[in-house]
Order: C-alpha cells, then structure tokens, then sequence
C-alpha cells in the first residue's frame, strides 16, 4: 500500500516526487511509501529545448531532463518507489485505498496524483468522467483537463501540470507538482502548514 502514487514521470510528476521524497527527515513523513510510474513515452519533453525555464541550461533537450530527472530521484531520494515502463489502465476504489490498474501490474494506495499530459487520448478508466475541455487551450487543440479545484480533483485525488488545467510551460508544470506535493505534505502534518527545504546552514 502506497501512500501516494503518483502517475507520470514527466515535469509535474516528478516535481511532485522529488518534494515527498525530500520531507523523509520529518517525523510525519518518514514512514510514507512513495511511488511514482514513470511512463515517459508520450510527454511533450521528448522534442522540448529550453531557452527560457528558469535553473534549466541554455539549450538543454527536454529528453535528456527525463532521464535526468528519474536518477535524480533515485540518487537523492531511493526510498521513493520508482515503477517503470508500465501504462496506468483503471484507477478505482476510493481515498485510502486506491487500486491503480497498468498493462501489467496492480497497486494500492491511500492517496493519487495524475501527472500526465493534456492529450485528448486520455483513457484511464475509472477517472474519465473527470475530463473537461482545457481552459487554457486553443479550442482546435483539443486538449482536456480534469476538473479539480486548486489540483484537487476528489478526496485523495490531485491531479498536476497540464492536466490541471494550467498552461504549458515547463516552469508552471514543475511548479503545480511542487503546490500537489505540499499540500500532501500538509494532510501529513495533520493539518498544520508545512513544506521541505534544504540549506546549506544545516
């Protein structure tokens, strides 16, 4: 059982991984199971190059920020569960027990984040009546969003980046995953106001 399983190992997915991962010093935080599927092969970073993200080289391949960004996770934080090349199929259940559905395995968790693009080929079953036209998005491209209200789409359901209906830029993405993750955080801290920096000073 999972805690949190994030779904999309694109900007906003791992975003959201890389800040849970980051709280595993807090008291309220160190006994959390954290999963994220890393299914890549649609995400619009495949053909992305970055002149204007804010920390991201001149230059640099959205392609090679994908494979960077997962060993990254591994390499600062291996307690998250990283599961790859696996295709989320069916979600069902509800908050605090999830079962999350791929092409060849299934997981539970307490709590679900959907990080993956805003393509109007979105299928996963059982979070479909969900789907709304994107607000951000020119009518002709047909892009969707899930309905949610500040990335919440239902109890113990998030959803980030594009998908929540924000548009597409890479800092937006990684920053909508950071707000989910956060969030998640405060429920953690039951209640009480929160989130995980690092400095230099301890």
């Amino acid at each position: 059982m999972f805690d949190v399983l994030i779904i999309g190992g694109g900007v906003s997915g791992v975003s959201c991984a890389l800040i849970l991962g980051s709280a595993h010093k807090k008291a309220f935080a160190a006994d959390k199971k954290i999963g994220i599927i890393t299914h890549q092969k649609a995400s619009s970073l495949q053909d992305a190059i970055f002149h204007n993200a804010y920390g991201v080289s001149n230059g640099k391949l959205g392609s090679e920020i994908l494979t960077e960004s997962t060993e990254h996770l591994a390499e600062a934080y291996p307690h998250v569960h990283q599961i790859e090349d696996e295709k989320v199929m069916k979600v069902e259940g509800e908050a605090g027990n999830f079962t999350v559905t791929t092409n060849k395995n299934s997981y539970t968790a307490k709590t679900i984040v959907i990080g993956i693009g805003s393509s109007n080929l979105f299928a996963i079953d059982g979070l479909t009546q969900y789907i709304e036209p994107h607000r951000k998005s020119l009518a002709e491209k047909n892009r969707i969003q899930l309905k949610n209200t500040d990335h919440k789409v239902a109890e113990g359901i998030y959803v980030c980046g594009t998908l929540a209906g924000h548009r597409s830029q890479f800092s937006i993405a990684a920053g909508s995953g950071a707000a989910v993750a956060t969030d998640i955080l405060v429920l953690w801290n039951d209640g009480v106001e929160t989130h995980s920096h690092d400095s230099i000073r301890k």
